[in-house]
């Protein structure tokens, strides 16, 4: 069985915003089950554990070097790669491999001082890969770096974690549109806007994407305090099966 976790549910700012007073980030203040770290996802299995993303810069306190199985990027800015940075210095002389896009930069000097990171080469797009425990599909996505989702398959789960994203590839919908979804986690950081938004998906986006792929269950996540100051008002709105990631929330 797969045991799949929201590690971070936030944007690049986080909840609560340094130095904002809006009524998200008091209420994240003083209630501190409604703080969004980076976004992140756990995955544990049997054999250990994948994390998808490393933005949590004390991934050094939650894990043990054993316990962590491999690491998949979406993408290198620093939200989702920053743990990274502390990570990279163990004396072990054992590698964790590192899955990634594409991206020939990385982040700052990832590539060049390692560590015990053992960067993969990149991912195929649509190419599925089979781990020991599970198995993975990089899907593109819509973003100011290359970036990639990820269809995590096992036996006859299927889950879709698409973070971040503006819409979607046509190529990337038409390949989801001929997958029954059990769980989609996907990108939504603003609340419904006129425009779409440059980088992230708005609520109208993400529902538009909801009654096109059907999933029998979506999490929104990549949260920013205004979509969460909307939601505050506005939660009644979504459908049923739509749900709010929250840190440490559990998705199976």
């Amino acid at each position: 069985m797969l045991d799949i976790r929201i590690l971070g549910s936030g944007n690049a700012g986080q909840v609560p915003v340094w130095g904002c007073h809006c009524l998200a980030c008091v209420r994240a203040k003083q209630d501190a089950s409604y703080r969004r770290g980076p976004c992140s996802l756990e995955i544990k299995t049997e054999l250990g554990i994948t994390l998808i993303d490393a933005g949590l810069t004390d991934l050094a306190e939650r894990y043990d070097f054993d316990d962590i199985q491999r690491i998949v990027l979406t993408h290198f800015h620093m939200d989702h790669v920053q743990g990274l940075f502390h990570l990279r210095w163990s004396e072990r002389p054992e590698k964790i491999p590192v899955f990634r896009p594409d991206d020939e930069k990385g982040a700052d000097d990832l590539y060049k001082h390692a560590g015990v990171l053992d960067f993969q080469d990149p991912f195929v797009p649509f190419n599925n890969v089979q781990f020991d425990d599970f198995s993975i599909t990089p899907l593109p996505l819509v973003h100011s770096k290359v970036t990639l989702g990820y269809l995590i398959e096992k036996d006859n789960l299927t889950v879709a974690y698409l973070t971040d994203t503006v819409g979607l590839p046509d190529s990337t919908q038409a390949f989801l549109s001929n997958k029954q979804l059990d769980y989609l986690i996907l990108d939504c950081s603003e609340p419904p806007t006129p425009n779409a938004p440059r980088n992230h998906n708005d609520i109208n986006l993400a529902l538009w994407t909801y009654n096109t792929l059907a999933p029998k269950q979506m999490i929104l996540t990549h949260i920013s305090h205004r979509l969460d100051c909307w939601l505050m008002e506005h939660l009644d709105k979504l459908p049923k099966n739509m749900l709010i990631a929250r840190d440490g929330m559990r998705v199976i």
